[in-house]
């Protein structure tokens, strides 16, 4: 797009405008050829006409002029790279969407901020991302591209995904069918599964880390918090403290426990699947600790007494995912994966069945037991065999009252 009489400013303003879909390419020619015919005495700049025409806001204007400036910066120090524009920013960094000019393909380029390069504890942590997300290779994981250092910037390379984030949908209202669900969540089993065998736990599965791509493809991102299990010396530095997602934290996670493993995922996992098909966290309250206090005590409402539409199966499968004690959850991904395609092919999550039964029998052994008595046929309890002899005794009583009644209208006759 460039050419005699338009300035690298007009240049990159033109692209980016394009790049963000604030209007077409034609469109833009349009208004260049415009400024191009204009008098040198009275000269117009393409900002200017992209305002007069209403292509553009002023605010979307002063959006564009801040991106371009940190994106002259990013594109002036990482060679082989050229910035096409932003695609968010947190507190930890900062997503740029980029061009390899190698491969002529388009990645994403996560940025660490200025004011965290001088904290070695920061830039360990980013490295150690990349190092981590480079381990693996799934379909269902944004994939590692490269990672480093150039001028102090520390910049983190990987697949960019064009789609949309689960949270998105979320924040929207939207509500999952059961199906939809279960088809989505077995690809993070996968992937989850995956970064298991490779001695990975994620330890932050939430939605705003589950992408969704034009064709349903889930991509699992943002290897953060992601810790190998065989590191002992990370696991006893963070010992004691929370690391994780407040909605979405597993109870061993919020206690700081050092032999945090795989079923920290399927707690997370869990209640993500929980958020997806009922349209509301598992628990909530007014801060982060008291979210996370009831992650520790508070019982989990059975997903299908939220939503009645599901079937008792996925209610099951989530209870257990996200039982308290690790110990009740789901052993591995693959246990998880057999029981929800069980649910998704209509048949009993038998897994999760067998655990409630588990748990029923522990509870008997622990002394919390129901006196139970034998019907003749089956073994019930025996309050219930209690309560079924005083309503025959009642009724019995009622039956003769009413005879007696009758009798007595007959003879008075």
């Amino acid at each position: 797009m460039a050419s005699s009489g338009m300035t690298n400013y007009d240049t990159i303003l033109g692209r980016m405008v394009v790049d963000q879909s604030l209007c077409t390419e034609t469109e833009v020619r349009h208004c260049v050829e415009e400024k191009k015919a204009h008098s040198p005495e009275d000269p117009i700049t393409l900002e200017q006409l992209l305002l007069d025409k209403q292509f553009v806001t002023n605010t979307q204007i002063e959006r564009l002029r801040d991106l371009i400036r940190e994106s002259k910066d990013v594109s002036s120090q990482i060679p082989g790279y050229k910035i096409l524009g932003k695609l968010g920013s947190g507190a930890m960094a900062v997503v740029y969407k980029a061009k390899q000019i190698s491969l002529d393909r388009t990645v994403a380029i996560k940025v660490l901020p200025k004011k965290f390069v001088e904290k070695s504890d920061y830039v360990e942590r980013f490295y150690k991302e990349g190092r981590l997300a480079a381990k693996m290779n799934h379909n269902n994981i944004v994939q590692a591209i490269d990672v480093g250092e150039v001028g102090g910037l520390y910049y983190f390379v990987m697949e960019f995904v064009e789609g949309k984030t689960l949270h998105d949908d979320l924040s929207k209202g939207k509500i999952f069918n059961e199906e939809e669900a279960i088809d989505l969540i077995l690809q993070l089993v996968s992937a989850l599964g995956h970064a298991h065998a490779m001695g990975l736990v994620h330890r932050d599965v939430k939605p705003k880390n589950i992408m969704i791509n034009k064709d349903d493809i889930i991509k699992l991102a943002d290897m953060g918090l992601a810790r190998e299990t065989s590191d002992v010396k990370a696991a006893k530095h963070e010992q004691g403290k929370a690391f994780g997602t407040p909605y979405y934290i597993a109870p061993e996670q919020i206690r700081g426990l050092v032999d945090i493993d795989g079923r920290a995922d399927i707690y997370a996992l869990g209640a993500t699947l929980f958020h997806m098909v009922t349209g509301r966290v598992p628990f909530e309250a007014s801060s982060p600790s008291e979210v996370m206090k009831k992650h520790l005590k508070e019982p989990l409402i059975p997903p299908d007494h939220i939503n009645t539409a599901l079937t008792a199966g996925i209610s099951e499968v989530i209870e257990v995912m996200m039982a308290k004690n690790r110990d009740e959850r789901y052993k591995n991904m693959e246990d998880v994966m057999g029981d929800l395609k069980a649910v998704r092919n209509g048949k009993p999550p038998l897994l999760a069945r067998q655990k409630f039964n588990v748990a029923s029998l522990e509870e008997l052994e622990e002394g919390a037991a129901i006196e139970m008595a034998f019907d003749g046929e089956n073994m019930i309890p025996a309050e219930a065999v209690a309560t079924y002899r005083l309503w025959i005794i009642i009724l019995g009583a009622l039956s003769a009252l009413m005879a007696l009644a009758v009798l007595f209208m007959l003879t008075s006759k």
